[in-house]
């Protein structure tokens, strides 16, 4: 008899506002527009944890040509007490043109009017955060001119 199992459900984790740069273009190729976003800096926090974004992290993006973005961010977060923990954060952004217009030109958009969705990993030293290499983590993030707001919760 196979045992009835729960559906997973969201603990949430952690709010980072990540504070970004200028978008630089590489240019069109066969997988769309290539471009990346510097991460300049920022700070996190949640049950547990806190600290800061470091600068020096990249987002690396393809935007095709319909607009659908697919983004793939990689920096390091170093929490209160010191603790550097590597990050990566692969997702997707899209919605209608005309709002992505708005987003890429500096305008406040309201994050129900497009999809930003993300699936971080984690990879902390040994040590008291352990615990976030240990599990699946989904991100709803939100584009500000000058910050990307993103909402972690671990998948239980």
């Amino acid at each position: 008899m196979v045992e009835a199992r729960v559906s997973p459900r969201l603990e949430f984790t952690l709010e980072l506002e990540v504070t970004v740069g200028p978008v630089f273009q590489l240019g069109w190729g066969s997988f769309g527009l290539r471009r990346t976003v510097p991460i300049t800096g920022g700070t996190f926090r949640g049950p547990g944890i806190s600290g800061r974004v470091l600068p020096g992290g990249s987002d690396w993006q393809f935007v095709d040509r319909d607009g659908l973005t697919l983004v793939d961010a990689h920096y390091v977060i170093e929490t209160a007490d010191a603790v550097r923990i590597e990050v990566t954060n692969p997702g997707i952004r899209h919605g209608a043109q005309d709002v992505l217009d708005r987003i890429a030109a500096g305008e406040p958009v309201s994050p129900s009017q497009y999809y930003f969705r993300t699936a971080p990993r984690f990879y902390p030293p040994d040590g008291k955060y352990e615990w976030l290499k240990k599990s699946i983590f989904l991100g709803d993030a939100e584009r500000h001119p000058e910050l990307v707001l993103l909402r972690v919760w671990r998948v239980a």
